[in-house]
């Protein structure tokens, strides 16, 4: 071997070899180099929620806390799983509320009628707080009465065929909005999920 070529494969093997005894002296090195893959970056985002409680409360404050507490605990662990959608709400118990309501600000409001303390109405709720009836993005893109944007409108013609559209009015929308407690089966809530997560990448 001519001098040149052993200085070139020295350096070579100084090059393969230091970085493997630093990473085995370091195990710690090693789990850390490889960098995380883009899903699991992109799934940083999650949805969080806290209840706001009377500090002595009463039996009706307890009771709908406990039914609230299982719906938005089944609600923000469905959205979770099936999207990455990012939200910090905050729920409240106030008698007054009619049924139930979500503001984008991140609110949600639940009144006295206990059956709307369900899954159903707290999926329907998070939506609010996401956009859907509240942000102009649904201004823009359902303000005619039918969901315009492109990546929502695809995946309702993948659920129900080549003839099907999202319908909106009065800050819903349908198929699979959950705007009544019938319309509630583990299908159509998995469908209003990634319909909402579609709408989002709208431009919701």
């Amino acid at each position: 071997m001519s001098p040149r070529k052993a200085v070139i494969a020295a350096l070579t093997a100084a090059l393969l070899t230091g970085p493997a005894v630093a990473q085995a002296a370091t195990p710690q090195t090693t789990s850390q180099a490889a960098p995380a893959p883009a899903r699991e970056r992109a799934a940083a985002a999650t949805i969080t929620w806290s209840l706001v409680r009377a500090s002595n409360p009463t039996e009706d404050q307890r009771t709908a806390y406990d039914a609230i507490t299982r719906a938005m605990n089944a609600a923000v662990a469905r959205y979770n799983n099936l999207s990455d959608l990012g939200k910090t709400i905050t729920v409240r118990y106030e008698p007054g509320v009619p049924t139930a309501d979500g503001n984008i600000n991140g609110t949600i409001r639940f009144g006295s009628n206990r059956s709307y303390m369900t899954e159903r109405t707290a999926l329907h709720e998070i939506a609010h707080t996401i956009g859907v009836g509240t942000s102009s993005g649904w201004s823009r893109l359902g303000g005619s009465g039918t969901w315009t944007g492109g990546q929502a409108t695809a995946l309702v013609k993948q659920y129900d065929g080549s003839g099907a559209k999202i319908s909106t009015g009065g800050g819903h929308f349908w198929p699979y909005g959950l705007n009544f407690e019938n319309e509630m089966s583990n299908t159509a809530a998995d469908r209003h999920v990634h319909l909402v997560a579609a709408m989002v990448r709208d431009g919701l």
